[in-house]
């Protein structure tokens, strides 16, 4: 039977792959089949069919999984691929998705897959972008350009979800014209949130100060697309933490403040441990903390006596935040306000020793990057990945450069969705 888009066809189901889809086979050619487990038989109707693999989605499960559950809403709203798995399943799923993009792309073969640490599933999320479209607040139903209801996703705390009904109902009375997206920052106890807005061309930003009324939001600001610059609207546009490095130890508190537009990890139930197996890895001597963003990583370190640190952030908005949250540290840390590739340039040829740690965004290292690091030759590197293809690339080039892969962690920082952040460490062998 040819592959053709709507046609359906019987398939079983044989591992996870990238992306949130399951792989299997019809007279040997490639399937990824979308709303499924591994070990299942499902009837699917095949949506899109390219070269050499077709994509399908289940029109019938007949043989299901024992780890298969009720799932409510959208699974392609705010990414929830996985939200019909059980969960201690969906952990399994992904540690075997960091072996097989290992195996695949770096050339790695894992003797086993990685422990994936567990997330609470519902109102984990720090950090949002809704888009704006007829009236309706939400993200972006994926693949397409369609809002969705965020709150029914389960992410968002249901204070956050009550926020952008009331944002909606003020849209449909016609009080927020030229609204295209917001963004949301909370911190971690969720008793502060931030948002900023942007808005088209010719919008009275004044009009949408009515979105923090009632102490609703700890501040708003804007930007408007004919104009340059950002607008403070209300309060001020920042959240704050106190993080705890060291359980019980409140010498090694960390207080972060971070504008609304920051980049800063999504999590709120998983930051605390992500910071502390990252300070776990990172042996005494100096640190290179590359996208260093507000100073997560590098300011958790100095809070535990660290010192002879430099973090390099080259986003003027996570820069402005970084220094503020320096300040307490004195001469211990130093502040490097330029691309990663500018300060590794700098920095020549010369080996620096000590430990460099990367968090770089989803397309991984640059190869400029990647080649500067390998020149500075730091004696261990823990690479904190928010995409695990590009981390297995990367991971093939640093073993090829003399590295060791001494640790690999899987981290669920995004639960039911297919996303998966991983912490990897290397040591230099030669």
């Amino acid at each position: 039977m040819s592959l053709e888009i709507g046609s359906e066809i019987t398939l079983d189901i044989e591992k996870p792959a990238a992306g949130g889809w399951m792989l299997a086979r019809h007279e040997g050619r490639v399937v990824l089949v979308h709303g499924t487990i591994p070990g299942e038989r499902v009837r699917a109707r095949v949506g899109r069919v390219g070269r050499g693999v077709a994509y399908a989605e289940v029109a019938e499960v007949l043989v299901p999984s024992p780890d298969r559950r009720e799932s409510a809403g959208d699974w392609r709203c705010g990414g929830n691929v996985f939200a019909h798995i059980g969960y201690e399943r969906q952990r399994q799923l992904k540690g075997e998705i960091i072996r097989d993009a290992f195996g695949r792309i770096g050339r790695v073969a894992l003797p086993a897959p990685p422990e994936v640490l567990a997330s609470p599933e519902r109102g984990y999320r720090m950090r949002a972008r809704l888009h704006a479209r007829h009236g309706r607040l939400g993200f972006f139903r994926e693949g397409t350009h369609e809002v969705c209801d965020a709150a029914s996703t389960g992410q968002l705390l249901p204070a956050t979800a009550e926020w952008i009904a009331a944002a909606e109902g003020l849209m449909a009375r016609g009080r927020l014209k030229g609204l295209l997206g917001i963004e949301i920052a909370e911190n971690i106890a969720g008793d502060q949130r931030a948002c900023h807005l942007e808005l088209q061309a010719g919008a009275e930003a004044a009009a949408f100060a009515v979105l923090a009324a009632g102490g609703a939001l700890t501040g708003l600001s804007a930007e408007r697309a004919d104009r340059p610059g950002v607008e403070t609207l209300a309060g001020m546009p920042v959240v704050s933490d106190v993080l705890h490095v060291t359980p019980g130890d409140p010498a090694t508190a960390l207080r972060l403040r971070r504008d609304v537009r920051a980049f800063f990890q999504s999590n709120r139930y998983l930051l605390e441990p992500l910071v502390r197996h990252v300070v776990s890895l990172v042996p005494p001597g100096p640190v290179v903390d590359l996208y260093a963003g507000v100073g997560l990583f590098g300011l958790s370190l100095a809070a535990i006596g660290f010192d002879r640190i430099a973090l390099v952030e080259g986003d003027r908005v996570s820069g402005q935040s970084l220094r503020e949250n320096t300040e307490p540290f004195g001469t211990r840390v130093r502040v490097e306000l330029r691309s990663v590739e500018a300060f590794l340039k700098s920095e020549g040829g010369k080996g620096t020793g000590g430990t460099f740690i990367v968090d770089p965004p989803r397309t991984g290292l640059s190869k400029e990057a990647l080649g500067g690091i390998v020149r500075c030759r730091p004696a261990r590197i823990v690479y904190v990945s928010c995409d695990v293809a590009t981390l297995a690339r990367d991971s093939r080039t640093l073993l090829d450069a003399g590295y060791e892969l001494e640790g690999l962690t899987g981290i669920d920082l995004f639960p039911s969705t297919a996303h998966v952040e991983t912490v990897a460490a290397y040591s230099r062998s030669t």
